[in-house]
């Protein structure tokens, strides 16, 4: 007892003005693709063709230097932490603060300023009361004008004394700002790599990206070609990204094209033709960008 096989085809066939707009529409397609790909005139308008490479190395170095020109991260941390003494950092800071320019010209502009009243005003009154007593050649005199001057220093050592004193809190202050300080330059040091680097990755990523797109670009067109070809099928959205296209540019595509379908099949069906055609064909093709 013998067998035999049959092979079945099924061809899936569509109303025949269906067909006949679906084989003008890829004519048509067939047209603007080869206009895109060969003619002169097109080649000189693609959209990636006149792209020039980002560079961010001006933008955050200044002309003519680079990231290696300036200390590394490791280097700013040796300068202001690994090295720093802080014992010697205060020192440093108390002796600028407490014996600084400023406080010895207010000490001697003190001093200057209780020698001209001892000058002008003391002495001249002792001067005048020891001659009504007639003691001016007497000890007491040169007791007295010693006395005068001891109080005038004394004056002098207090005033410097409470001034310097009253800067012991700020020279702890200015000691503790300075080692904030040097810790913030290093942060701030390091946060400006890391948004260098960061952009570096960006810029980088979207010059590779827009060169890809300029080397793909006849396959982005074909594959709208491919599309359109499969229109009748519902396939509406592409499956690859060779355009790069965004998520908002498919689902736009997806409504044009559904929109056109629409238009131009239900128009020969006379219901739904005209632009209630479209809006209906622009809602298919939306909804198949959003798949």
């Amino acid at each position: 007892m013998g067998g035999s096989s049959e092979t079945t085809t099924n061809t899936v066939r569509y109303a025949e003005y269906i067909e006949s707009h679906h084989h003008d529409m890829l004519n048509t397609y067939y047209d603007v693709v080869r206009s895109l790909l060969w003619d002169p005139a097109e080649q000189a308008t693609r959209p990636y063709s006149g792209y020039t490479d980002l560079d961010i190395e001006d933008a955050f170095f200044g002309a003519g230097y680079a990231l290696d020109s300036f200390p590394s991260l490791y280097d700013m941390y040796g300068k202001f932490m690994a090295g720093l003494d802080v014992e010697v950092l205060f020192d440093q800071v108390f002796e600028d603060t407490i014996n600084g320019t400023v406080i010895d010209n207010l000490v001697s502009a003190e001093a200057d300023v209780l020698s001209d009243d001892l000058e002008n005003e003391a002495i001249p009154r002792f001067d005048a009361g020891m001659r009504d007593i007639n003691s001016v050649m007497s000890s007491s005199f040169v007791v007295g004008r010693a006395m005068m001057e001891t109080a005038r220093t004394k004056a002098i050592s207090r005033f410097s004394a409470e001034i310097r004193g009253k800067l012991l809190p700020i020279v702890t202050d200015r000691w503790r700002t300075h080692l904030d300080w040097n810790k913030m330059v290093i942060e701030s040091y390091s946060q400006i790599l890391k948004f260098y680097l960061i952009s570096k990755i960006d810029v980088t990523n979207q010059n590779f990206e827009v060169h890809a797109k300029d080397k793909l670009w006849p396959f982005s067109i074909m594959e709208y070609e491919r599309l359109a070809v499969g229109t009748l099928h519902g396939a509406y959205n592409s499956t690859t990204d060779v355009a790069g296209a965004s998520k908002g540019q498919k689902m736009l595509g997806g409504a044009m094209m559904g929109a056109a379908s629409g238009a131009m099949i239900g128009a020969e069906i006379g219901a739904i033709g005209g632009p209630l055609g479209a809006l209906i064909g622009a809602g298919v093709g939306l909804a198949a960008g959003l798949l």
